[in-house]
């Protein structure tokens, strides 16, 4: 192996078909996204308007979620230690049988709540073992030099399908039954497995099997984290800013209804704002690419997430603030496809499982602890003042990560050395 070689299999970095199968991933996880997103919103909305329950909502919430974080760091080893087509295939197989079996259950008139939530966190569990395995087997397919770009593509068509989804399924429950938006997810989780049985990827680097069990190698993934030092300052960055973020992500649609108005299109534009802007970031870094140090990428979307959240809590004007709204949306692609391009590049292509997982984690645990602090406040004080305060502390985490000085390179699986 050349000593300056990218840390990615021979295989990425030399298959000359590799635009091909990124197309076909990207076509398979999009329509897998797009009915898992279908059935979410149609879920929500449908505990909603049956039960107008705040307490069932949280339920339904509750069981959506925390699955998903449980499974997450099993997820992860199990990425480095199996196949991770097969394991797509399998949590995508696992969503669509159960959305099948409550699907037909809804057909035949039994609609008890109870089976929704079910079925609801065998989801999440799906979508936990998906999440790692997705991110670790894209450097299988794609060249590393085109990873921000194929990234940053992924970052564009995820806010399109966000924006679509919600108003297809919103027009789907006006003019028909449930079921028939679970049948479209199980047909799009059969296409979309269809066509990743078809994408042929060479056998990814296998974990170090030493450990003597599952538990040793989740230990040997943990230290891997622990020793390296690029890694431990993201995640880092992570925790902060999620833990900032949380105001804006969660608490603005209740901003919306106290400020301006409780109309449905203010709140329906609320959250298509954004995802517009996501768009429009997207197409950027499509182009753009990033700064070579991905940390300055990172740092750059957090300064402008932190100027614009701030001005989302100062202004009057409904019009205004949807404006900053798409500003705000602007950086996420800066966020996501950078974070995801980093660790793509700088950790060993055996621990990308392991190291996803634990990024899926913080995601995951960070902002519901979030909303268990800023939740009870926005109910003793304002919202916009909580938004301002939390919105101008990120921009701390921002620079502080800007001017990190870490390796931006991909460095061979020899090169890397512990404390890295």
């Amino acid at each position: 192996m050349q000593e300056n070689r990218k840390n990615l299999p021979v295989t990425a970095s030399e298959d000359s078909s590799w635009k091909k199968k990124t197309a076909l991933f990207l076509t398979s996880q999009g329509l897998s996204m797009f009915g898992s997103m279908l059935v979410q919103y149609a879920i929500i909305w449908h505990v909603t308007l049956s039960t107008s329950s705040g307490s069932m909502l949280t339920i339904a919430t509750l069981v959506g979620f925390l699955p998903q974080l449980v499974i997450t760091l099993f997820a992860g080893v199990w990425a480095d230690r199996h196949n991770r087509k097969l394991l797509i295939i399998g949590a995508d197989a696992l969503t669509a049988v159960s959305t099948l079996i409550l699907a037909l259950f809804f057909l035949f008139g039994f609609q008890e709540l109870w089976l929704i939530f079910v079925v609801s966190g065998i989801r999440s569990i799906g979508a936990g073992i998906q999440a790692p395995a997705v991110n670790a087997l894209v450097p299988q397919i794609v060249p590393g030099e085109k990873l921000m770009k194929v990234n940053s593509l992924n970052s564009t068509v995820q806010p399109f399908i966000m924006i679509v989804t919600p108003v297809l399924a919103g027009a789907l429950l006006s003019l028909a039954r449930l079921e028939l938006i679970f049948f479209i997810d199980v047909l799009t989780a059969a296409l979309a497995i269809a066509l990743l049985s078809l994408l042929r990827i060479a056998p990814q680097p296998r974990a170090d099997l030493e450990p003597k069990g599952f538990l040793d190698d989740l230990r040997a993934g943990l230290a891997y984290i622990r020793s390296n030092r690029t890694i431990k300052t993201l995640f880092t960055y992570f925790a902060f800013t999620f833990f900032l973020l949380t105001p804006a992500a969660f608490l603005t649609p209740l901003l919306v209804a106290r400020t301006f108005g409780e109309e449905v299109w203010r709140l329906t534009a609320n959250e298509v704002t954004f995802f517009a802007g996501s768009i429009l970031g997207g197409v950027f870094m499509t182009f753009w690419g990033g700064f070579p140090n991905r940390f300055r990428t990172l740092g750059l979307g957090s300064v402008v997430w932190a100027v614009t959240f701030v001005w989302l809590g100062l202004t009057n004007n409904f019009t205004v603030y949807l404006v900053f709204m798409v500003l705000a949306g602007i950086p996420m692609p800066f966020f996501n496809a950078s974070a995801v391009t980093l660790l793509q590049e700088m950790v060993s292509p055996k621990m990308h499982g392991r190291v996803f997982g634990v990024q899926g984690l913080i995601g995951s645990a960070v902002m519901p602890l979030g909303m268990l602090v800023f939740g009870p406040i926005a109910d003793a004080t304002s919202i916009q003042i909580i938004l301002v305060v939390c919105s101008a502390l990120m921009a701390i985490p921002g620079i502080w990560i800007y001017f990190s000085r870490h390796p931006v390179r991909a460095k061979s699986e020899f090169e890397m050395q512990p404390g890295d």
